[in-house]
């Protein structure tokens, strides 16, 4: 078949884009923002992309139109595509029918931790031997792609909650087929779409509703709505449930947790009997439940504790998930995507236990959606505990995010910082931090950087600074 996406340079759709040409399709796409990495990995695969949303494309002669969940009524392109009664689908719904109906799908969900556990997943049921087609929404390091088609049985898929299309505003895990689904917690987020928790609650109930009675659904339990939804829905389910994290009543828990070494270690019990032991290179309290998860999936496909523990030892992780961008000078920049209240909070956690003795700074940019909005202005408040010195950079694109809401106080977040004892500071942008930062800078620091964009390029920057010997570093 011929499939155009409109909207081909969205990290998804590109990622359909190269599934989609190695199954054997003619690929076509159009976008009005075609910038790297998305264009230069389409361009490497011969892809054509036609730049801007026009009325013509729709001649390409296309025997499908995929229709990115960012484009919405009114784009010129969608609007002919309607005109002559064109056949469209979603990037879900193609990605179900085309990769995953008849094959054994692992579907992994969740406020937090979705990319890292996919990819963890991933890697470990490669090493099970299994080799499985996967679509990850981020880098997976071991394979340095975020997707791969293999003629193997076994499908493992990052599950977002973020709606379809504008046609299709259902999550895109209710297309994904689920024979196991893993569901790490659950919490208010992407308050663009959502009107309150129970809107998601209930879209993560119609998930747990999907698995089948040969599959098995598996919720962190440590997340209280988690337990909260799985709990109203354990009489209508008809699967076998498997509880997990540190919570006593878990049916699969993670004890003995030893964050002291270069490796984080942890004893898995099952229904209170010890099962294993197992070693990670990954950081954090999040991350050993999110290997606690992927250890009960893996079970159920069959790979032993061994090679569980061999794809653990040799995991590289997840492009912008803590990730070490690098070392200059004595001073440590990281790069993580945290954007959630939550996960901010877990990752300063886990960077404090890490690098136990050191000065933490972190630097956060509002962007995504729910950042950027109010809604969790008192959460963010409580996030930073475990920094010892705060940067807050200007709300991104305020005009568009005051549509949908009261946004964001910086300033007042800064104060409420302030009043914890610790040094804290907003400014409007990344060049601006780099100029504060650049003489506060001293060896021994470790600087988190958590933003879901680019922010500027601000990694990068900094460490061109580090590089820069005019700059003095104190120790």
């Amino acid at each position: 078949m011929h499939y155009h996406l409109i909207g081909i340079c969205g990290t998804a759709m590109a990622s359909l884009a190269g599934m989609l040409q190695a199954k054997g399709h003619k690929i076509t796409g159009s976008d009005q923002n075609v910038y790297p990495p998305m264009s230069t990995q389409l361009e490497a695969l011969g892809i054509e992309i036609l730049n801007g949303y026009k009325a013509e494309n729709a001649d390409v002669g296309a025997d499908c139109v995929v229709v990115g969940n960012a484009i919405s009524r009114g784009n010129p392109e969608l609007e002919e595509v309607l005109k002559r009664k064109k056949l469209y689908r979603s990037q879900a719904e193609i990605v179900k029918e085309e990769f995953i109906r008849g094959r054994r799908s692992l579907v992994i969900a969740g406020t937090h931790g979705k990319t890292t556990t996919t990819s963890i997943a991933t890697w470990v049921a490669e090493c099970g031997g299994l080799d499985p087609s996967f679509l990850v929404g981020g880098i997976v390091q071991n394979f340095g792609a975020s997707f791969r088609v293999t003629d193997s049985d076994f499908f493992v898929i990052e599950g977002d909650e973020y709606d379809t299309a504008y046609f299709d505003k259902k999550p895109k895990f209710m297309h994904y087929l689920p024979e196991t689904a893993i569901v790490n917690n659950i919490e208010f987020d992407h308050a663009d779409i959502y009107r309150d928790l129970e809107a998601i609650k209930f879209e993560f109930s119609r998930l747990m509703n999907l698995v089948p009675g040969n599959g098995h659904l598996i919720v962190g339990i440590d997340s209280p709505v988690a337990r909260e939804v799985l709990g109203e829905m354990r009489s209508k389910l008809h699967t076998n449930i498997e509880t997990f994290g540190t919570s006593d009543d878990a049916k699969w828990q993670a004890r003995y947790i030893d964050f002291t070494g270069e490796r984080t270690k942890f004893t898995v019990f099952k229904e209170g009997h010890k099962w294993g032991e197992f070693e990670t290179n990954l950081i954090g309290e999040f991350n050993v439940r999110n290997c606690l998860a992927v250890i009960i999936a893996a079970d159920a496909w069959g790979i032993s504790k061994e090679k569980i523990q061999e794809a653990f030892s040799t995991f590289k992780s997840v492009k912008r998930r803590v990730e070490v961008r690098g070392v200059e000078r004595g001073v440590t920049i990281i790069d993580d995507f945290a954007h959630h209240p939550t996960a901010v909070e877990e990752t300063l956690k886990a960077l404090k236990q890490k690098y136990d003795g050191n000065r933490l700074i972190a630097v956060f940019e509002p962007r995504s959606w729910s950042s950027r909005l109010a809604v969790f202005q008192e959460k963010y408040e409580k996030a930073f505990a475990y920094a010892d010195y705060v940067i807050i950079a200007g709300v991104y694109n305020t005009s568009k995010a005051s549509e949908l809401g009261k946004v964001l106080d910086t300033n007042e977040l800064v104060e409420q910082i302030k009043m914890q004892g610790k040094p804290s500071y907003s400014f409007p942008d990344a060049d601006a931090i780099l100029e504060h930062l650049a003489p506060e800078m001293k060896e021994g620091d470790v600087v988190a950087i958590m933003s879901n964009g680019g922010f500027g390029g601000i990694h990068d920057k900094i460490l061109g600074i580090l590089r820069d010997h005019d700059v003095a570093i104190p120790v």
